[in-house]
């Protein structure tokens, strides 16, 4: 079965889904993304998903592409057309079609809508999870507002591929003070030696993850040690365990940084433990009825 996109107000084959030439999220990555797991038939904090859509696009003062109701009925669809039931579907909203100029176009210019979805298979998100990943840090080289989840993501890809060519899974970024602040993808997080989970505040500078936020709901009802503050790639380095959280991998364990392991170099309990009970803590919007 070929697979279908959501493109301004069309279902199209995926093969043939085209966006104008002047949308402004090719022209300036003047857009905003969500990306939301879809598990067992059920898409995985939509709720929290879209708040966070509205308050990128509220920050970016761009509007809406169709109602919030329709916008729903759209994605489910999209889900439903492609047959997934394990994947990821992808919702991108930029500033819409109008002449290349940089100040924004006249108020009447419509946002455009596009949405994908595609199928993954759980078994290797689980091996991960029993195997754990490395990564490598490099300096912060990103805008100050990585709060707003927008298409701009040539340093993260950099990033990214920079951890790939070094063996690692993800990238973190390091603030001047030798901060981590988060991933290419994904939030970081470590847990002390006396089993204290820590992540940085979900201010300007870093993303407030969805999966981050599902994962403290979690912590607190497991009754773990948490704290949100900064945290050192050194301290990283000694910690009892490490993780990293996103929509597109949930928990997956960080057994080593920059080439050294994280305690014994394999994934620790703690992890297995919030991962377990975060399927719990999530809210399910199902999408077959």
């Amino acid at each position: 079965m070929s697979r279908i996109a959501y493109v301004n107000g069309c279902y199209v084959p995926h093969n043939q889904a085209a966006v104008h030439i002047e949308d402004r999220g090719y022209q300036f990555a003047d857009g905003v993304y969500e990306v939301c797991e879809i598990a067992d038939g059920y898409i995985i904090d939509m709720t929290r998903h879209l708040e966070r859509l509205n308050r990128s696009l509220s920050e970016l003062q761009m509007a809406w592409p169709v109602n919030k109701e329709a916008f729903v009925h759209i994605v489910k669809e999209v889900v439903v057309r492609n047959r997934v039931r394990n994947g990821l579907v992808y919702i991108q909203v930029t500033r819409g079609v109008a002449k290349r100029d940089h100040v924004f176009p006249e108020p009447a210019t419509k946002s455009a809508l596009v949405i994908t979805a595609r199928r993954s298979d759980p078994a290797i998100a689980e091996m991960k999870l029993k195997t754990g990943v490395g990564v490598i840090t490099v300096p912060e080289n990103r805008w100050d507002r990585v709060d707003i989840k927008t298409v701009g993501l040539l340093p993260n890809v950099m990033a990214k591929q920079k951890a790939k060519e070094q063996g690692a899974a993800e990238a973190w970024f390091v603030d001047a003070d030798g901060m981590v602040k988060e991933g290419g993808s994904t939030n970081a997080w470590i847990v002390t030696q006396d089993g204290t989970l820590v992540t940085r505040p979900a201010d300007h500078g870093i993303l407030r993850g969805i999966t981050r936020a599902t994962a403290i709901d979690a912590a607190s009802t497991l009754g773990l040690k948490f704290e949100e503050r900064p945290f050192s790639v050194e301290e990283a380095k000694n910690a009892r365990e490490a993780f990293i959280t996103a929509a597109t991998t949930i928990l997956i364990p960080v057994i080593s940084i920059d080439g050294d392991s994280v305690a014994n170099g394999h994934p620790g309990s703690i992890t297995e433990q919030l991962r377990s009970q975060f399927r719990l803590e999530v809210e399910k919007i199902s999408v077959y009825r």
